[in-house]
């Protein structure tokens, strides 16, 4: 993941500092840009299947041979979308022989977390129509 993808998910060097939040500040064009692929990468039902597996997975990592027979798809378009959720910087891996592991990045959906949540305590927004709008 680049340096511009980590400020558009809120990274900030700043010890302590909180993601900003949509309901913060608006996002710039690179920050929706950005977003926008990790978005797209969960927004696939293999995709999202896939970082379930793995995120929940004992030890907390898994072996490419065993998510495979999880679907009815070819090792070839598992190994695709796998490379899709590492480039949007949810999983990470790393070959050992011939198999490939593969674990949650849990910072980048800790940070999709963040910047899709309020701010714990801040009251929701009043949705009440207005004085003389219809009913």
């Amino acid at each position: 993941m680049s340096n511009q993808d980590e400020l558009a998910l809120g990274r900030t060097d700043e010890p302590g500092a909180c993601c900003p939040g949509l309901l913060t500040a608006p996002l710039d064009e690179d920050q929706a840009v950005d977003l926008a692929k990790v978005f797209k990468a969960l927004g696939d039902p293999v995709r999202l299947r896939l970082l379930s597996i793995i995120a929940s997975r004992a030890g907390g990592e898994v072996c490419v041979c065993d998510l495979t027979p999880a679907f009815d798809l070819s090792q070839p378009t598992i190994s695709h979308h796998l490379k899709l959720l590492r480039q949007a910087g949810l999983v990470d891996c790393e070959r050992r022989g011939t198999w490939v592991y593969y674990w949650l990045l849990p910072e980048t959906t800790d940070r999709l977390a963040g910047i899709l949540s309020r701010p714990v305590g801040e009251p929701l927004p009043d949705r009440r129509a207005p004085a003389g709008a219809a009913s």
